[in-house]
């Protein structure tokens, strides 16, 4: 019997090659190459997506297509619909990755009460039995007789399922736990992933049939399988935030009909997860009043504006190299920071400790971050509280300078709603002062820390 012939793939773009290497040729990752068979063993010799493959059609003029509009629907919940750009798409195919115990599952199933409002819903897990789906709808009070639930983790026997509820929204739980029996490979494995993920890709294309895929992510935060996995489907969003506290964040990866990076905030209860609609004031709860080391600023999540708290301790250092941590803030973008006010701040930051930590779990990834930063550095260096009625905006140069950010008018608004009096911006031209708002502007970091630790 001839043995089936071996590749060897990457799990991070995909590639294929001949022999295994320590580096993937294609993206450069090293220990990403793994071992695979290259054709199913079993049955006819084809996979399931490829033996549902339909003729290809024929070509047509751009001129010709049809004006068809996408057709959206609301989940129900509104944070997802924003950041799924509006409402789930019929015919899409949707990712939804996130670490164990974030609450991925419990995200898919708290939607089904309200799609059951309108659609057949068909819940496939691989991962629990209907039992215990039965006792999660009920605590999550999801109740309805167009939701399915089926425990299943075989291909073939979910896409029977299909044929014969004809459901309208299919979620699948998870996509690691599903297994084409035509493939001589384990569930999980790369070809698994591949061959399952791209059935169900032609199940939402050919049957109009909306599909919300769950998925997990390995240790470097990544959803686990091939990197071609998050290239196939429509839309990748990731569930964020950490499992022992009770704010999560749903962002945008990818999104073919919407934007990307639009984030959507829940807080996790006993009763599920809770929407927040206005995460800013959610963030800055509890905040401590006159306390050195604290600075708000105001970041862009997509196309919302949220205001997030940055912590900065900065202690003696009893060894001769003093310790760097940073907590939801760039370290190398810290270091530079930290580098530009001893040289041109005048603050001996060399020989001290210094943490950087931002509240609730945000991920600051954005230059706007940098003022607010270097303010909560310096009032805990010179041990001085920043005003509670203060915020700061602004990139920081090499130099020291302040350079103005995109959208600032929009985030000044924002600052201006939440009850901020004062706010110190890079010298600006063509940004008034609003009524109840004063704007600071400042053209170097100096300027900033005086005005903002003036009081």
């Amino acid at each position: 019997m001839k043995q089936p012939k071996t590749l060897f793939y990457c799990t991070e773009c995909g590639n294929e090659t001949p022999k295994w290497a320590g580096r993937c040729p294609a993206c450069g990752a090293w220990n990403t190459v793994v071992e695979c068979p290259e054709s199913p063993v079993k049955g006819k010799g084809r996979s399931i997506a490829s033996s549902r493959a339909v003729a290809a059609p024929r070509a047509l003029p751009v001129t010709e297509l049809g004006d068809s509009a996408e057709i959206r629907f609301s989940t129900g919940m509104g944070e997802l619909d924003r950041v799924l750009g509006g409402g789930a798409v019929k015919g899409s195919l949707v990712l939804v990755g996130g670490a164990p115990g974030i609450g991925k599952s419990t995200l898919m199933l708290q939607i089904c009460g309200k799609l059951c409002e309108f659609a057949r819903v068909l819940y496939v897990s691989g991962e629990e039995s209907q039992h215990q789906l039965k006792l999660r709808a009920q605590r999550l009070h999801v109740e309805s007789e167009n939701l399915l639930v089926l425990s299943e983790t075989g291909l073939g026997e979910m896409l029977e399922a299909v044929e014969r509820e004809q459901p309208d929204v299919l979620i699948a739980d998870s996509i690691q736990t599903l297994y084409n029996d035509a493939l001589d490979s384990p569930a999980g494995s790369v070809s698994q992933v591949k061959d399952c993920t791209m059935a169900l890709m032609q199940l939402a294309k050919g049957r109009n049939i909306t599909v919300f895929v769950i998925g997990h992510v390995n240790k470097e935060g990544s959803i686990a399988g091939p990197k071609v996995l998050e290239h196939m489907v429509d839309c990748v969003l990731y569930f964020e935030g950490d499992r022992h506290t009770f704010c999560r964040i749903l962002r945008a990866a990818k999104n073919r009909f919407g934007a990307t990076n639009e984030i959507g905030v829940f807080e996790m209860g006993d009763s599920g997860l809770a929407e927040v609609e206005n995460p800013s004031q959610m963030l800055l709860s509890g905040r401590p009043e006159e306390a050195p080391g604290t600075c708000v600023t105001c970041v862009m999540e997509g196309a919302r504006p949220v205001l997030a708290e940055v912590q900065a301790l900065v202690v003696g250092s009893a060894g001769g190299n003093p310790r760097r941590t940073s907590n939801g803030f760039d370290y190398n973008r810290a270091a530079m920071l930290l580098a530009v006010l001893e040289k041109r701040g005048g603050l001996k930051l060399s020989t001290c400790d210094a943490y950087l930590n931002i509240i609730g779990g945000l991920q600051l990834d954005e230059p706007a971050a940098d003022l607010a930063a270097v303010v909560a550095l310096a009032s805990s260096y010179l041990d001085k509280p920043v005003p509670g009625d203060l915020a700061a905006i602004g990139e920081v140069g090499l130099t020291g300078e302040l350079r103005s950010v995109g959208q600032l008018a929009q985030r000044v608004a924002e600052v201006r709603r939440l009850g901020f009096k004062r706010c110190v911006i890079p010298a600006h031209r063509g940004l008034e002062n609003f009524p109840d708002l004063r704007l600071l502007p400042a053209r170097n970091i100096g300027e900033a820390i005086r005005a903002a630790l003036r009081g």
